[in-house]
């Protein structure tokens, strides 16, 4: 009966201009039916249509409209193949457990990975083309990623054309390297995938000792059997990165080179280049063989002997938590500025002298020289100011003059022209901070003031933004992932404190303290993790803070304090390609 075919007297009459037509929709409706599908899939339901016949004699129950709808491998055979006007189909080389999961799975939206069956699971979601299913398996997969697995992982992956795992794994092989190299799936490897593996110009690994070491171990684990492939994979060790001490007490003496006549000459060629080092370094012929891998990084920091009066310079490699000596500055400064363009020209500018303020600055090539040469100074003679670089541009920002004033006054270098120019000044005489870069901005704050200012070059304008939670100065600054952090100083106790900055949010939000309280530390981000040098306290500490770096990790809202070998007070760092000089054993 339609609604004109009522009786009158049964009509609800709404008098109410207000009542407009309304849309509703159950949202257990769906959920519902599908239980009730669900529950319906046996034998003796007559609306069951289709059962999957497995290899062991299994039969799996279904409804053809459901399969169909859920992925194209089950509308395809039943639309177009010959399974169409069957009742029963057989699933060959498909474990039933497996596909009773995945139909439920078609049935509810979910289901469970585990380790035991992800590897099955994910190919039978590739062969159904359950394109969920076989993320939520790569996800799971990537999570399980560690240097033990990796290499199986990977081979997986690319068994099964899984391009983001497949990706995921090479990165963290060549970012865990030195572990990977460890266990024993590497032992596994084909001569032709070792190959590949130290081949590769950007695997993570601090000296190339290392590479050679990995190369002699998988050799003698089947020596009968790999010998044959020793000249092959010495072809890849660049032996003229190793130092002529490792080469001389380990690389000349092995036997496995000794009876080669082939690794014997790649020997000697290395030697050859360890002498070419020793007597005029722009003569190094620049082959793939000599040429530094790509990611090898290490951290310059900067620090001043109280007992000694002079600069003190370390490289710093994070991948063993041991220093070595880096050049000598030629003109020593207590609290010089130290800043890096391009990850290869190292400054330390202007610094405090015998009661003076030179403007003298130094730089080191990283890349061609291990010496440091002076270069052009600053417009103005300041201490305690801030030091930024920005398109290949380093800023000087604030500090204090000769009589101890604050500064607002800025000025910049040019690396190309080798020049300095003053540009706008702050709008708040500062000094006793640090600088942070973030999205082509510059960010300063601190001294008796909460506020921050940002200095946009392009505008050569300074302008205000969220005030930090807490007033400090001659605090650390570091970016990460995006993000700014603001770490210990003083605000006349020494603090262990940080705050973050987010751009996106313009506001800061305190994060965990460190484990001790740090003034003027030297701070640099370095593989997903910031680095927190030394610097000095008013405070007593279980640990001496000169001896120790802090690593904070993001992910975890953690820190960890490590021991370093040193004695003396680090107020600088920065990151920097590993100088080809840079012998270690």
């Amino acid at each position: 009966m339609s609604v004109k075919e009522m009786d009158p007297a049964q009509k609800l009459v709404l008098k109410s201009n207000k009542c407009e037509p309304e849309h509703f929709k159950n949202s257990s409706h769906k959920d519902r039916v599908f239980e009730v599908l669900q529950s319906s899939r046996n034998q003796d339901d007559n609306f069951c249509d289709i059962k999957l016949l497995t290899d062991d004699g299994t039969i799996v129950f279904g409804h053809k409209s459901i399969l169909a709808s859920a992925t194209p491998y089950f509308k395809a055979m039943f639309s177009s193949f010959a399974e169409s006007n069957k009742d029963l189909v057989i699933i060959r080389k498909l474990d039933s457990t497996i596909l009773q999961l995945l139909i439920d799975y078609i049935y509810t939206g979910e289901i469970m990975i585990t380790q035991e069956i992800v590897q099955v699971v994910l190919p039978a979601a590739d062969l159904f083309q359950l394109d969920y299913v076989k993320q939520v398996c790569i996800d799971f997969l990537q999570k399980q990623l560690d240097p033990s697995n990796c290499l199986s992982i990977k081979a997986f992956a690319d068994l099964h054309n899984c391009i983001e795992l497949l990706s995921s794994c090479e990165a963290h092989i060549k970012k865990q390297f030195l572990k990977v190299v460890e266990h024993d799936e590497f032992l596994s490897l084909s001569s032709g995938k070792v190959i590949k593996l130290i081949s590769c110009n950007d695997i993570n690994v601090p000296f190339e000792e290392k590479v050679f070491e990995c190369v002699i171990k998988w050799v003698k684990h089947e020596f009968k059997l790999r010998r044959w492939f020793l000249p092959n994979l010495m072809e890849h060790v660049r032996l003229p990165l190793i130092s002529k001490e490792y080469l001389l007490e380990k690389v000349v003496d092995e036997p496995l080179l000794k009876n080669n006549s082939i690794c014997k000459n790649y020997v000697f060629e290395a030697l050859r280049f360890s002498l070419i080092k020793l007597t005029n370094t722009s003569s190094i012929p620049q082959t793939i063989w000599s040429k530094p891998r790509l990611q090898q990084q290490v951290i310059l920091v900067l620090g001043w002997s109280d007992f000694e009066k002079k600069n003190i310079t370390n490289w710093y490699e994070p991948a063993t938590n041991l220093m070595h000596i880096a050049p000598k500055m030629i003109k020593s400064r207590d609290k010089a500025s130290l800043c890096v363009v391009k990850d290869q020209f190292v400054f330390a500018i202007s610094g405090y002298k015998s009661h003076l303020l030179p403007k003298d600055n130094f730089m080191l090539d990283i890349s061609s020289s291990s010496c440091w040469v002076r270069r052009i100074g600053t417009l103005v003679s300041r201490i305690n100011f801030g030091i930024g670089v920005l398109d290949n541009c380093i800023y000087a920002i604030g500090g204090n003059d000769i009589k101890r004033n604050s500064l607002n006054s800025v000025e910049v270098f040019n690396l190309f022209t080798e020049q300095w120019k003053m540009v706008s000044s702050m709008s708040n005489e500062r000094c006793k901070f640090s600088v942070g870069i973030l999205n082509n901005l510059i960010y300063i704050g601190g001294l008796n003031l909460k506020s921050v200012e940002c200095y946009d070059p392009s505008l050569d304008k300074w302008n205000p933004v969220a005030e930090m939670s807490n007033r400090r100065y001659n605090h650390g600054v570091g970016v990460l992932d995006g993000i700014m952090y603001a770490i210990g100083g003083t605000n006349g106790t020494s603090l262990k404190s940080v705050e973050a900055y987010s751009p996106t949010a313009g506001v800061w939000s305190s994060i965990a303290d460190m484990n001790l309280y740090r003034e003027n530390p030297g701070v640099v981000a370095y593989d997903g993790l910031l680095y927190v040098f030394g610097g000095s306290s008013n405070l007593l500490n279980i640990f001496d803070i000169s001896s120790s770096v802090e690593i904070y990790n993001p992910r975890t809202n953690s820190w960890l304090v490590k021991t370093i070998s040193i004695s003396h007070r680090i107020y600088g760092a920065v990151v920097v390609n590993r100088p080809p000089y840079l012998q270690t054993n």
